[in-house]
């Protein structure tokens, strides 16, 4: 984090973002998939230092994450498995008359169907600092990706991109925010240019035009930000003959996948978007879609425009943007940044000491299944270079089958574990990628007596697990480290990096301290 650069704004596991001003203050919110707390909010007042201040999606009583599993679909043109994780998908935050709204999509998986279920729902808050959020408002829409706009005559109208893929259109609808209600019936008003997944729909209003802006062409290398506008909300829309208005498609751009644009203008009249891209070299995205900003124009009477990303956003005047020494990036209010897997039993996971010391209770769940709840807590991997410790106290009884450490996960088929298996008295190192036949094991026999620490460094091209023990204080232990290319796959979510317990009976208690991912 100690990089001058503005961009990612939000990085590591960010995508889908959606922005506005209120008060002086720009609101971010991104998509968060299989992951509780769903839907991080975070504030900024000049675009460039970031604060997670909440969640809206913050009490398991809002919804259910049960059948957010991830299915493996079809190759793509390189052959790489697409990775498709249900869930909370690309939210759209508005505020109108004192109250901040954000509308998105629960995907569920349901058993013996390979066809999508949506919920698409609202929730609110009339003090956005205050992180308390409504129960979801829920809205009849067979969609994905919807979007709030808050017209003139104070009619409320939601676009969405109605399934089913890959050809979606663009639809319409009149609606009660209060009650879900459909007020008039839908109508399809775009279907992009022709790109594959016309899709993230946001439409703003300039001038008595009405503008559409949607994603195409898929989350991956031809990802591209299009624009149509109107004189009547309900169309006919007329595509701009210089679409698309921001992609990085035929580049050799580092930073690529263009997409799921959100445009905003501060208050001294400058227009900014914000989008997801990722970083990519030597076909490695290690962490994925993140949140970057670019420079926006939009003159009176002309179409938008947005300017190529770059690790610094350069201003028309010709400025660049940079990061002052020692601005921090992102910050974090207390305890907001944790995740969980889907419906996870929060009880099994306890913080005491200010969040310093956690105790968790193993689950007989565990990473290589979804349908039961997997005892795991972490944040997300912010950093392409940096590492992630825990220091994990010995149990004075360890429950059968029991294994407990540090884990590198994305989804039931992803992930990485340094752990002690109580039952071999190991130090043991597991990586698992089903969708590319990678398993990998390798053991080390340890007698652990107080605690032992875990450690995982990364850098753009690897990650490396390695461990100390009470006995030993001054000696890491390495195993070999791990080609980030074996994480990587065309998918929608990003690296958590946090602290597990399983056992084959389920229970048992194991405490850790001082969990710092990077």
């Amino acid at each position: 984090m100690a990089s001058t650069s503005i961009n990612p704004i939000i990085p590591g596991f960010a995508p889908d973002p959606s922005i506005i001003l209120l008060d002086g203050t720009f609101f971010l919110v991104n998509s968060t998939f299989h992951m509780f707390p769903g839907l991080p909010i975070y504030a900024s007042k000049d675009l460039i230092s970031w604060k997670h201040i909440s969640n809206a999606i913050h009490r398991q009583s809002q919804l259910s994450l049960k059948f957010s599993d991830t299915r493996l679909a079809e190759k793509d043109e390189a052959g790489d498995v697409m990775h498709v994780t249900g869930g909370l998908y690309a939210p759209t935050i508005r505020h109108h008359n004192g109250t901040v709204y954000v509308v998105c999509t629960n995907i569920l998986h349901m058993g013996g169907s390979d066809k999508d279920v949506t919920e698409n729902f609202i929730v609110s808050a009339t003090d956005i600092w205050s992180g308390e959020w409504s129960d979801p408002v829920y809205f009849d829409f067979h969609g994905i990706d919807p979007s709030i706009f808050f017209d003139n005559d104070g009619k409320v109208y939601m676009q969405g991109s109605a399934s089913p893929g890959p050809m979606t259109r663009i639809h319409l609808f009149e609606i009660d925010l209060q009650t879900g209600k459909k007020l008039t019936e839908e109508k399809e008003i775009w279907q992009g240019t022709g790109g594959i997944y016309p899709e993230g729909p946001h439409m703003y209003k300039a001038d008595s035009w009405y503008y559409i802006m949607i994603s195409e062409s898929g989350t991956c290398e031809g990802h591209m930000i299009t624009v149509a506008r109107s004189k009547n909300i309900w169309g006919l829309y007329e595509a701009f003959e210089q679409n698309p208005i921001l992609t990085a498609r035929g580049t050799t751009e580092y930073i690529r996948a263009t997409g799921h644009c959100d445009i905003v203008r501060d208050e001294r009249g400058q227009w900014w978007g914000v989008c997801l891209r990722v970083r990519k070299d030597k076909g490695r995205y290690t962490l994925g879609r993140e949140t970057f900003l670019t420079v926006g124009e939009w003159s009176e009477g002309k179409w938008p425009k947005l300017s190529q990303v770059k690790m610094n956003p350069i201003l028309q005047s010709g400025k660049e943007l940079v990061r002052a020494e020692g601005q921090a990036r992102l910050t974090s209010s207390p305890m907001v940044d944790y995740l969980y897997i889907r419906d996870a039993k929060l009880d099994d996971h306890k913080f005491s000491n200010s969040g310093k010391t956690l105790t968790l209770t193993a689950s007989d769940g565990n990473f290589s299944q979804w349908k039961d709840p997997v005892t795991f807590v972490g944040k997300r991997q912010r950093s392409l270079v940096g590492r992630s410790t825990v220091l994990m106290r010995n149990p004075d009884i360890a429950t059968a089958g029991l294994v407990a450490g540090l884990a590198y996960y994305k989804d039931e088929h992803r992930y990485m574990r340094l752990f002690y298996d109580y039952t071999s008295s190991e130090i043991v190192f597991e990586a698992t990628v089903t969708s590319k036949k990678i398993s990998k094991v390798a053991r080390h026999t340890v007698q652990l007596r107080g605690w032992v620490e875990f450690r995982l460094e990364y850098t753009e091209l690897s990650y490396t697990f390695s461990y100390r023990i009470d006995s030993e204080i001054d000696l890491w232990i390495s195993f070999e480290a791990q080609d980030t290319l074996d994480m990587t796959a065309p998918d929608f979510i990003g690296p958590v990096v946090g602290c597990f317990a399983n056992s084959s009976v389920g229970g048992g208690e194991i405490q850790f301290e001082n969990l710092e991912v990077e």
